[in-house]
Parts: C-alpha cells; structure tokens; sequence
C-alpha cells in the first residue's frame, strides 16, 4: 500500500513538474511579437504575390488593348519586369527579418523574465535592439511609400471600371452616346503619346471590362494595396514593440548594475565582519 501510494506521489509530482514547465515556456513567449510577424508574413505575402500577378496582366491589357506596337511601350515593360524582381527581393529580405525580430522579442523576454538569474544583458544587446528600432522606422517609412504607391494602379483601374458601369447603364438605343465615352490611358504617363491607339471607347472599353484579366489584375492591385497596409501596420506593431522592448532591457541593465554593486558591498561586509571576529577570538 505504501508503495503505491509513493507511486501515485510521484507521478502527481511529474504532472505538476511538466505543468510548471509548460506554464513557464508559455511565458516565454513574446506574443506581440509573434502577431506582428504573422502580420507581416501575411502583408508581404499579399503585396508581393498579388502584385506579381497583376503587373504581369496589366502588361497584357496593355498590349492588347492600348498599345499593339511593342516599342511603345518597351521601357514600361522593363519596368515591371524590374518592379516583379524587387518583388522577390522583398519577400525574401522581409522572411529573415520577420525571424530576427521575433528571435529578438524572445531575447528580450528571456531577459526581462529572469533578471535575477544568471541570464545577463550586455552593452552589444542593447546596441543591437537599438539599430532594430532605428531600422525598423526607416522600413516603415519606406512602406508608407510603396502603400502610396501601391494604391496608384488600384486608382487607374477604379477609373476604368466606373467608365465601363456607365456604359453599361446606357439604354441599347444610345450606342452612338456609348462610342464617346472613352478611356485614354496615356493621359497617366505611363505610355507615350504616340502610343496606337492609346484609347478604348464604347463598346471596346466595355469588352475590355469583362475579360478575365482586367477584373483579376483589378482585384489583385487592391489585395495587394491591403497587403502593403498591412505590412505598414505590422512595422508599427514591430516599432513599439522594440522601444519597448529597448526600455526594459535599458532599465534591466540598471537594475543589474544596482544589484551587482548591492552584491559586492554585502560580500564586503561580510568580509568584514569575518575579520573582525577572526581579531577578536585571537585577542581571548
């Protein structure tokens, strides 16, 4: 009976031993950190993946709709080729990024968390979330750019599509109304002027609306453009995220230069006190 019931003590002792540990684990865990890399794994990927599709069917509404001569618009391809290759770029740099900052924000926990154990802080650590602080402020300016940018090809589509719903409202008697209305894409600079024909109207422009290609470049700019936002927000989300992160490791390194000084003078003291009974008992 006995033994079984140390059995039975033991194993609760093992239970409540791995509970321990996982509570303690799970404290660990810098939870703001992971949502605002989720966050930015989902915004980059929505940016880059969207923007990449839609680029290359706008190069294709381009060419058969307002542009058949291929020198015309030649430089404005090559710069969505370019545009399409910055685009991996950015998927890949903001993949490494998104795991330093989160292995940063472990760090940091691990550093608040057990200021009284052995984990220590060091002057290169805080010199390290200090440059991601800065880093990231930079990054997330430039990211308010490219959500500016961004919402530019979802402004030129958003005009198209509302020139194609007033055609589409006209009654079927007004056809020769329908062939004046019509969409030059030159007037946005993005195809010279002696671009042929540089224009849809009437019925074409209408036609051009229900192809596959323009309504799912349209709806891809927009995810993308929300992607870009997203992203923006995770950069904020990262940027409080290591200030405050800086602050504490900051007052960390206070609290351990106070409880190290706090050390030393109990170790003198103590040092101390041993010498002088060490006089005394030699003096009885």
């Amino acid at each position: 009976m006995e033994t079984a019931a140390e059995e039975n003590t033991e194993q609760s002792q093992e239970k409540k031993g791995c509970f321990e540990c996982c509570i303690k684990c799970l404290g660990g865990v810098p939870y703001a950190s992971l949502v605002a890399t989720i966050l930015c794994f989902s915004g980059v990927a929505l940016f880059c993946g969207c923007g990449h599709v839609a680029l290359a069917g706008t190069i294709t509404i381009l060419e058969q709709r307002f542009s058949t001569n291929a020198t015309d618009h030649a430089l404005l391809s090559e710069v969505i080729k370019l545009m399409q290759y910055v685009i991996y770029g950015i998927a890949s740099f903001f993949f490494l990024y998104g795991i330093i900052l989160l292995a940063e924000g472990f760090y940091t926990t691990s550093a608040v968390k057990e200021l009284h154990g052995e984990f220590k802080t060091t002057i290169c650590g805080r010199c390290i979330s200090g440059m991601f602080v800065f880093l990231t402020y930079v990054l997330g300016v430039a990211w308010l750019g490219v959500f500016g940018f961004s919402a530019v090809p979802v402004f030129m589509f958003y005009n198209i599509w509302s020139t194609c719903e007033v055609i589409r409202s006209l009654p079927a008697n007004m056809t020769a109304s329908a062939d004046q209305i019509c969409v030059d894409i030159r007037q946005y600079g993005i195809i010279p002027w002696n671009a042929v024909p540089g224009r849809a109207c009437g019925s074409a422009l209408a036609e051009m609306c229900n192809t596959p290609e323009f309504y799912l470049s349209y709806h891809l700019f927009i995810v993308a453009c929300a992607g870009a936002g997203a992203t923006v927000i995770a950069l904020i989300h990262f940027l409080m995220i290591l200030s405050s992160n800086w602050a504490y490791l900051k007052d960390a390194s206070k609290m351990q230069t106070y409880q190290d000084i706090k050390a030393k003078e109990e170790q003198e003291l103590q040092d101390i006190q041993s010498r002088s009974k060490e006089q005394l008992n030699s003096y009885t």
